[in-house]
């Protein structure tokens, strides 16, 4: 049955490259990159076609006119599929287009199509909830970072902002970056038919978003502290708000992780070390509310969290005999010499690493030090192994 299914698709996915070359060319349409989007968002399961992927990347660093016509065939494809596989897939190349770090990708105010009622139509209900869940969780994940990417671009711009008022700004915006944590935390496989290749993929690419906000959201509660002891009672108010939230959400984070590990998304014997926020600053914080004098010194949040981020972590994708993924963290760097430059994690490209005694293919992916986070694409991978 999987094999028929799998022939159906792609006489699909030949039949729609057809129509994109036969069809009349506008000013909205570009029939290369219509055909590399309908690659890389192929029926196929056992198949990411990264190579397809670049080139939609490529369009976009190199013309940011590409944006438009890109916007048209990708929501065209994800409105009309009923196709978990491609709908996963529309997601991952979305998320690795918000990584381009093109001017024009980031003023998107939110994603131009609508995943959060997804369904898959070609199984049963009882088959396919686990991955219409993840769909829908990661739609609404990638959909609200549009937003906040673009509002946080908007203040970065804006240079009329009042000294009283900058401490009240910044606690917005740690919060808008809890909301976000919030949203990746909750995308997980919940299902045991979902330990396939592609779900792994997908769940890298979230493991690795998880670190760069936790990490701007720790970064910024460092800078808060600075700031703490010369506050009002309204700002010490949303600033234990914010601690408490954070306190909270490192417990959670490390759920995360647990849970990741015992579904095979990460398979270390050392799982990351989550910062956690001391309790006893919450008390002080509570105490400054109360008008309680309390004497003055550096709350340093950052401290626990740098000490992690000096073990350079990355993460490596191996195949197992049973042909499922499995996510380990080291402690060193992979790093490729091409070009005479020296290519970092996903900033670039990147190669396959060989073969070892035992024969597997071992794909490294970085989970990356969290205070210089590279650029990231989930696809972005030229020559890489099928899946």
């Amino acid at each position: 049955m999987k094999l028929w299914k799998r022939a159906v698709g792609a006489v699909k996915d030949k039949n729609s490259i057809v129509v994109v070359y036969v069809s009349r060319r506008n000013s909205f349409r570009n029939p290369e990159l219509e055909a590399a989007i309908i690659k890389a968002t192929s029926h196929d399961e056992l198949l990411i076609d990264k190579r397809s992927a670049q080139v939609v990347f490529s369009w976009i660093r190199a013309s940011p006119v590409s944006l438009g016509p890109l916007i048209w065939a990708l929501s065209r494809r994800m409105e009309k599929t009923r196709s978990w596989v491609v709908a996963i897939k529309g997601l991952m190349l979305m998320h690795g287009i918000f990584h381009c770090k093109a001017p024009v990708v980031q003023m998107m105010q939110r994603l131009p199509f609508d995943l959060s009622t997804f369904s898959d139509g070609h199984s049963k209900p009882s088959k396919t909830w686990g991955f219409n869940s993840i769909i829908r969780e990661y739609f609404a994940f990638l959909d609200q970072r549009a937003a906040i990417f673009l509002e946080q671009d908007n203040q970065n711009n804006n240079n009329k902002v009042e000294e009283r008022s900058l401490l009240v700004q910044q606690l917005l915006k740690l919060e808008k970056w809890q909301s976000l944590l919030d949203l990746l935390l909750h995308i997980r496989p919940r299902a045991e038919n979902m330990k396939v290749r592609l779900i792994m993929e997908a769940m890298d690419c979230v493991i690795i978003e998880i670190y760069d906000v936790y990490s701007i959201i720790c970064n910024e509660i460092a800078k808060i502290s600075l700031k703490i002891y010369s506050v009002t009672k309204h700002e010490a108010a949303m600033a234990l708000r914010v601690l408490q939230k954070a306190m909270k959400q490192s417990e959670e984070l490390s759920l995360f992780f647990e849970f990741c590990k015992e579904y095979g998304v990460l398979n270390s014997t050392e799982l990351p070390t989550v910062t956690r926020i001391p309790e006893e600053d919450v008390e002080e914080l509570e105490r400054i509310m109360n008008g309680v004098s309390v004497p003055e010194k550096t709350i340093n949040y950052k401290e626990g969290f740098e000490e992690m981020n000096q073990m350079e972590m990355t993460a490596v994708v191996e195949e197992d005999t049973r042909g499922t993924l499995r996510t380990i963290i080291t402690d060193k760097w992979v790093v490729f010499d091409e070009n005479d430059e020296k290519q970092y994690g996903f900033s670039n490209e990147t190669k396959i690493v060989a073969e070892d005694d035992a024969g597997k293919d071992h794909l490294l992916l970085p989970l990356v030090p969290i205070n210089n986070v590279p650029v990231y694409n989930p696809y972005e991978l030229p020559d890489l192994i099928s899946f």
